[in-house]
């Protein structure tokens, strides 16, 4: 597929982890929603806002690009409402931070016991630190310290994802203060936009499940392997 165009009137529904991104590379031509981070803790509760945001949404725009992978089943039985929805073909953001599936499954070969912190996740308060403060404030140090190990003892690296973004230094360190106090090694991986790029401004291969206006978006969706671009009549590359 050949992305934005002049004549189609496009929406991005991002978690605010994905806009943060996205944001720096956003078309002003444009328009964009945020969903609440938290939405993840009930994948059905996610489903249902992300499907009434496109609904309306749809009501104006003919093209929508959701800043979500799989997201524990989230976006399957999503139905695009008299749109096209354009979703990376991701089990969930670290794929998107990395730039692509394939190097998701190299870093998670390597060394599966990672936890990943960007300053997308930093922002919403998605880290260690922050859980194991709300932990103490609900159930005392002692408990605390019980619970969060417990969560976290299946993993041996904490990998600070570097995107690129600007004011990375002051991110960066509180990575390496949480590695420090829950004895996790710390590494820091280069980012890349390259699939943010591609969702914003095509091609949308096989990195992307298209669906279109009146169809549901199923599981098997994010199991196929295309081999051939999506092409919408009508819709050409925007200017950057």
């Amino acid at each position: 597929m050949e992305a934005l165009s002049n004549i189609s009137r496009t929406k991005v529904i991002a978690c605010a982890t994905v806009i943060e991104e996205m944001l720096p590379l956003l078309p002003a031509t444009v328009t964009y929603e945020v969903l609440d981070f938290g939405l993840h803790l009930n994948p059905g509760h996610l489903r249902d806002t992300l499907q009434k945001t496109i609904d309306v949404a749809s009501a104006q725009a003919n093209l929508i690009l959701l800043g979500y992978g799989l997201c524990s089943m989230a976006v399957v039985g999503l139905t695009a409402t008299n749109c096209t929805l354009v979703v990376p073909r991701v089990d969930d953001c670290i794929a998107i931070f990395l730039g692509s599936r394939a190097a998701y499954r190299e870093q998670s070969n390597q060394e599966p016991g990672t936890y990943y912190l960007t300053k997308g996740w930093i922002e919403v308060s998605d880290t260690p630190f922050e859980t194991y403060k709300r932990l103490i404030e609900r159930y005392g140090q002692a408990r605390a310290e019980r619970m969060i190990k417990l969560m976290l003892k299946h993993y041996t690296r904490l990998a600070y994802i570097d995107t690129g973004q600007q004011d990375q230094e002051r991110y960066r360190d509180y990575a390496q203060r949480a590695a420090e106090q829950f004895g996790l090694r710390y590494e820091e991986i280069d980012g890349s936009d390259a699939l943010v790029r591609k969702l914003l401004f095509g091609p949308w291969d096989d990195d992307f499940v298209v669906i279109q206006p009146g169809q549901t978006i199923s599981y098997a969706d994010f199991k196929t392997t295309a081999t051939t671009m999506c092409n919408l009549p009508g819709v050409v590359p925007a200017q950057r």
